[in-house]
């Protein structure tokens, strides 16, 4: 798979997000190369009602289309499905809101196993919010394999921080 290609259509859906100093602006994909077409669902960040991110937009779309809730997903997931997401899924959020890392955990097939297998990401996530981002272990320890993808850092953080003023790590 090209995966410059799909991230740089994951930057082209980053920079639909609206720009705000309190989140970054990210772009996400689900992909299942032997599907026709093989982008299954699209998202950005706030794109879907509430303080949604990328990922999430993606999986609310995805589940609308098929007429389940975001959490009956996993088993229509196609088994080579790959996530794209510009930067790292959160592993921490404001109280209420399940991190991006907790959905993509919850998402598993009818036998229990893990629905999305591999994640690729093009940065990781900036400190500037919630310290180091620990998403990458729980993934990897639940047998997610999480890419990063390098080549793209410049333009996906200048499009993830637009909003962030001139000060942004």
């Amino acid at each position: 798979m090209d995966h410059h290609h799909y991230l740089r259509l994951a930057l082209t859906e980053a920079q639909k997000s609206p720009p705000k100093p309190t989140n970054f602006c990210v772009g996400a994909l689900l992909v299942s190369p032997t599907s026709n077409p093989a982008i299954l669902a699209t998202g950005y960040t706030l794109e879907c009602p509430g303080n949604t991110h990328a990922e999430q937009s993606c999986f609310i779309k995805l589940a609308a289309s098929h007429g389940v809730a975001e959490e009956k997903l996993g088993p229509l997931l196609p088994e080579d499905v790959v996530l794209y997401t510009t930067m790292e899924p959160c592993n921490q959020r404001s109280p209420g809101n399940m991190t991006c890392v907790e959905r993509i955990l919850g998402l598993r097939r009818d036998d229990g196993t893990q629905a999305v297998k591999t994640v690729v990401c093009g940065v990781h996530e900036p400190e500037k919010f919630v310290g180091e981002n620990q998403g990458r272990k729980r993934l990897a320890d639940a047998g997610i394999e999480v890419m990063h993808v390098d080549g793209l850092e410049e333009q996906i953080l200048a499009v993830a921080t637009t909003g962030h003023g001139k000060n942004v790590a």
